[in-house]
């Protein structure tokens, strides 16, 4: 009987201490890749149609690091404005946790932008862009790669503008924001 009741004991603490009360992002796009609030997407590094013959070598070497962009946006509407204070609140709570790191803040005409990484200051795991506007709603975009670099960072930056993306997905987000 003293077995069963140990046993039991130890499989309650254990699925206690596996089970973690705090969201992940990656769990917040799972999440939310359903809800008619979302605008979601994942984008391939190849679908960027960025030509390798145009690149600086740091500039192929960003790009190489590059697995995938994550995309989660809410557009915000008179109908859901509670809702995207909710969804604004839980995004900006995951995102100060201690596991994220802060590149830099911006303030561009669209709205507010911060870009965070995940990782550390050799090898970054994940880069993840968020903005928002108070009218417009909010965009989260996750960089996903293997050991990318903080130097990199303006390199890859400076990619993504010789690159030529054409999808129908992309053109409703930057609809959503202009």
């Amino acid at each position: 009987m003293k077995k069963y009741i140990l046993s039991f004991v130890i499989a309650g603490v254990l699925l206690l201490s596996s089970c973690s009360s705090k969201e992940t992002l990656q769990e917040y796009f799972v999440a939310n890749t359903e809800n008619p609030n979302f605008i979601s997407f994942d984008l391939p590094a190849s679908l960027l149609n960025i030509n390798s013959d145009d690149l600086s070598a740091k500039q192929e070497e960003a790009l190489s690091s590059l697995k995938k962009l994550n995309v989660l946006a809410f557009k915000k509407s008179v109908e859901n404005t509670a809702d995207f204070t909710i969804e604004k609140e839980k995004v900006k709570a995951i995102l100060k946790g201690e596991e994220y790191q802060e590149l830099m803040k911006m303030n561009t005409k669209f709205g507010k932008a911060t870009i965070k990484f995940l990782g550390d200051d050799e090898a970054i795991d994940e880069i993840v862009i968020y903005g928002d506007s108070s009218d417009k709603g909010f965009v989260i975009v996750r960089v996903l790669g293997n050991n990318m670099k903080p130097e990199n960072l303006i390199e890859f930056i400076n990619t993504l503008e010789k690159s030529n993306v054409d999808g129908k997905k992309i053109e409703s987000l930057a609809k959503m924001f202009q």
